[in-house]
């Protein structure tokens, strides 16, 4: 098994730290992983995106071209990556900021209210983490415990209120797809 993912959304979303999450998750299952982080120096507010490569064989380069899954948290990324996405391959995207429907036939597509599920559980800021757990319950990439784990082990030394709602957060994505 080898998946190549991209996430993409605007700096401030957490799309970098999506990125970490798959990866952390893929080395803790002892999983070949890379890491690929790309941004503008604005940052916050710029556009961010990473790719993130989880394979049960050694990877040859951390470059994704033709990604087989894409996060897409923002109409810009949507724009841009929903292309790219090989056929047979998958689009998650954030209906709570993205205005139109993925165009492609040749694709599967999860919609996700990624900042309105988010907003229930008390903070725009867990988005990512609604994203998340829709990625990791529909395709297993990761176990979603594994995931979990690997959220503590990103944002150790946070309070167990930012944590909870975190965790609560990817909980209600994985909820999205049963």
């Amino acid at each position: 098994m080898t998946q190549r993912i991209r996430c993409a959304g605007f700096g401030g979303q957490g799309i970098v730290l999506m990125g970490r999450i798959i990866a952390q998750g893929g080395m803790m299952e002892e999983k070949h992983t890379t890491f690929f982080p790309q941004y503008g120096a604005a940052m916050r507010g710029g556009t961010a995106n990473c790719s993130v490569i989880v394979s049960d064989d050694p990877i040859a380069s951390p470059i994704v071209e033709e990604p087989d899954v894409v996060l897409i948290m923002n109409r810009p990324s949507l724009d841009k990556f929903e292309p790219t996405v090989k056929p047979g391959g998958w689009i998650f995207y954030n209906t709570s900021l993205i205005d139109r429907k993925v165009e492609r036939d040749d694709v599967n597509v999860l919609e996700v209210r990624a900042n309105d599920i988010a907003e229930d559980v008390g903070t725009s800021k867990a988005a990512n983490m609604v994203m998340l757990g829709a990625f990791t319950k529909k395709l297993a990439t990761i176990s979603f415990e594994t995931l979990l784990a690997a959220l503590d082990a990103q944002l150790h030394g946070k309070s167990d209120k930012v944590m909870e709602m975190n965790r609560e957060a990817m909980r209600r994505g994985a909820a999205l797809v049963g």
